[in-house]
């Protein structure tokens, strides 16, 4: 910094105003310091403004090792929104989100000295993991539904899930299928009960679940079995990646989309709009999803009590061509 002064002819006092950004700086001294920067290719000591200012700019985040399109795609937002907000981010990835291994991440996350930690929380173990942390930084959780005390953020997977079984009763079917994920996921158990609530408020019958792993394979074995029931016309698939391995099951039994069976999905993959047909399905803002988790966490550091503290982000249902009018029998 003295080097930086002494090139632009200001006092170190004056290069510190510039780099924290103070308003009482004249344009053209601003521009000398400015100036002197790049050609020093001066860069602040991260580490020595942390032991000043005791605050490291860093957030922690613990995500679930996967490469499903919702957790990777959380994990996305929170990194892009962390950015924005000017802190840097320490991602630390689980194979298991039990309670010792949240409990392990988050004190290593807090031996590198970061201000705040987001776990991403997909799973019934990672609800439990995060309602008995102990930890002396702010936590918030992304996706946990409303099942902890700690300040959350989620997509409201019920009402999703609700518009895509209405829009397909409102098309005239009788009832609709479901194929659900994993039992123990937040998202696949919010999606079935959002599915089973809407068709009970219309009076509609209620069929078993066909349940998947989020997998395209899973999709397109449980779509076999579908295909094989005459009766079925409309399905509702809790993610996109089961709606492909569907249609695929649907295309190879002879059974057209959306002639004979209407299916809608989830998530709106970046593929979505070119299955064939396009599919129908449910949108969420991970980035939107990103920005509030981060808002809640900042909010902890700067001793602010958001109000609420629990957050849902309202997804959308667009419309495509794999959802299609009953055909009457």
């Amino acid at each position: 910094m003295a080097d930086v002064a002494k090139l632009a002819g200001v006092s170190h006092q004056t290069v510190s105003r510039v780099l924290n950004g103070a308003p009482h700086v004249r344009p053209d001294t601003r521009d000398r310091v400015l100036a002197a920067i790049r050609e020093l290719d001066y860069r602040p000591n991260s580490a020595a403004r942390a032991l000043v200012t005791r605050r490291s700019q860093t957030l922690g985040v613990v995500s679930f090792d996967s490469t499903l399109y919702g957790p990777a795609s959380m994990l996305d937002g929170i990194e892009q929104a962390a950015r924005s907000a000017g802190y840097f981010v320490s991602v630390t990835s689980l194979r298991s989100l039990d309670g010792r291994s949240v409990q392990e991440a988050v004190d290593r996350l807090r031996d590198q000295g970061v201000e705040g930690v987001v776990v991403i929380a997909p799973q019934t173990s990672a609800v439990s993991a995060v309602a008995r942390l102990s930890s002396s930084v702010p936590v918030v959780a992304v996706g946990s539904g409303n099942q902890t005390q700690v300040p959350m953020v989620s997509v409201g997977n019920r009402y999703g899930a609700g518009e895509a079984t209405g829009h397909l009763l409102d098309l005239g079917h009788r009832t609709v299928h479901h194929l659900a994920g994993p039992a123990n996921w937040l998202e696949s158990q919010d999606r079935e009960e959002g599915w089973r609530l809407t068709l009970q408020a219309a009076g509609a019958p209620v069929p078993e679940v066909e349940r998947g792993d989020w997998s395209a394979r899973s999709g397109y074995r449980a779509g076999l079995r579908i295909a094989g029931l005459p009766d079925v016309t409309a399905v509702f698939c809790a993610n996109d990646h089961m709606a492909l391995g569907l249609l695929r099951a649907m295309h190879e039994a002879g059974r057209s989309v959306p002639e004979e069976i209407s299916v809608v999905g989830f998530d709106d993959i970046p593929e979505a709009a070119y299955f064939i047909p396009p599919l129908t399905t449910v949108r969420q803002d991970f980035g939107e999803l990103g920005r509030q988790a981060l808002e809640l966490l900042v909010g902890e550091l700067e001793g602010a009590k958001p109000s609420p503290t629990h957050l849902q982000i309202s997804p959308e249902l667009v419309l495509r061509h794999s959802a299609g009018p009953a055909v009457r029998r």
